[in-house]
This record gives structure tokens, C-alpha cells and sequence, in this order.
């Protein structure tokens, strides 16, 4: 499975910081423009798939052999399913996410993301009333699920499927989440400059 499915400008624009490259560094290890790497990363322009596998190649080496453990993130920050919007956003902004897993007592109900909060503000029009609302009234499904030995090329075809997280379950328990940036920053070797 490619990574280039999942990829956007964004996050493009993370593993170029995390790497400690310039859009100019970058430019020239991909072969492509700095304007360019500043137009993707603004998502002001869809490259060509070729573009997208020469900034991938500058900035990653895959790495075989890894399960959803070794790229997982834990501990998972969660929500209640009775916690505000507000409660929701302010975990988001302290822990620099855009998604969280929502739980009614121990067990995954639900999930909230940055952009679901986005859209129902744009369309709802009281700011106020929506940040006091409970996220029960707006959560999604919840994330799938995975096992912690599983490949993590098949944890990639999950989420090339559209799914922006999945779940480490182990026995039940809930030890960890993978989201897109978790599986590209597991496959860049930072001492490739």
C-alpha cells in the first residue's frame, strides 16, 4: 500500500518541520520547486502523483517489518460521551491533535474530529451554543480497530479508506492510536539529511 494515498499538503508541511528542512532544503532534495512545496503544503494545488513520490522519497525511507505497535501513540486522550464540544476542542489544542476516540465508561462509542466541530459551527451558526453542546450529539462513528501485531501495511489500507485514525486494541484495552502523521514519521530516518 502507498503512502502517497494518504498524504495531503499538511501533512507534507509536518514531516518537512520534523526533518528540520526549509521548503528551499526540501525543494532541492525532491528536485522540484521551492513554490511548489509552498503551494502543496497550502493545499493550493493537487500535484501530479510523480511530484508527490519525489517530496515522499526526499523526505522518507520505508521501513519494513513494522505493526501498529511500533507506530502507535500512547497513552490515548479521549472524551466522554457526555463532555462538551469545548472540553473537546481544548484537548485537541493542548495536545496538538485533531481527533479524539469517544468513550461511555470504558467502551469506544464514538469519535470527534477537528472538522466535524468546524462544519457543524459553520453550519450552526451559534458558536456559544455548540461549544456547550455534548459531544454525544455530534460524534461520528468510532475509529476502527486494530490488533497490535498487525502489519502496518494493512493498517495503510485501512487508512487509505478514508479513516483518519485507528484504534490499538489488546485484550480489550485500549493501548494506543495511529493516525496518519504517526505511520509517515515512522518511516522517516532523521539522519537522512
Amino acid at each position: 500500500m502507498s503512502l502517497i494515498k494518504l498524504v495531503n499538503g499538511e501533512d507534507i508541511r509536518r514531516l518537512r518541520k520534523m526533518m528540520g528542512l526549509t521548503q528551499k532544503k526540501l525543494a532541492k532534495k525532491a528536485g522540484v520547486s521551492q513554490s511548489l512545496i509552498a503551494r502543496i503544503e497550502k493545499n493550493s494545488v493537487d500535484p501530479r502523483l510523480s511530484t508527490v513520490r519525489k517530496i515522499l522519497g526526499a523526505l522518507s525511507l520505508i521501513k519494513e517489518g513494522k505493526i501498529a505497535k511500533d507506530v502507535m501513540h500512547s497513552p490515548v486522550i479521549t472524551v466522554k460521551n457526555t463532555d462538551t464540544v469545548r472540553k473537546a476542542v481544548e484537548l485537541m489544542r493542548k495536545h496538538n491533535i485533531s481527533q479524539l476516540p469517544v468513550l461511555k465508561e470504558k467502551f469506544m462509542v464514538g469519535s470527534v474530529k477537528e472538522s466535524t466541530i468546524i462544519h457543524r459551527i459553520i453550519r450552526g451558526g451559534n458558536i456559544r451554543k455548540m461549544f456547550f453542546t455534548p459531544i454525544y450529539n455530534i460524534m461520528e462513528n468510532p475509529f476502527i480497530t486494530v490488533n497490535p501485531s498487525m502489519g502496518i501495511d494493512e493498517v495503510l489500507s485501512i487508512m487509505s479508506s478514508g479513516h483518519p485514525a485507528v484504534l490499538v486494541i489488546d485484550k480489550e484495552t485500549l493501548i494506543g492510536i495511529i493516525t496518519k502523521i504517526d505511520v509517515l514519521s515512522s518511516t522517516i530516518r532523521f539522519d537522512e539529511r
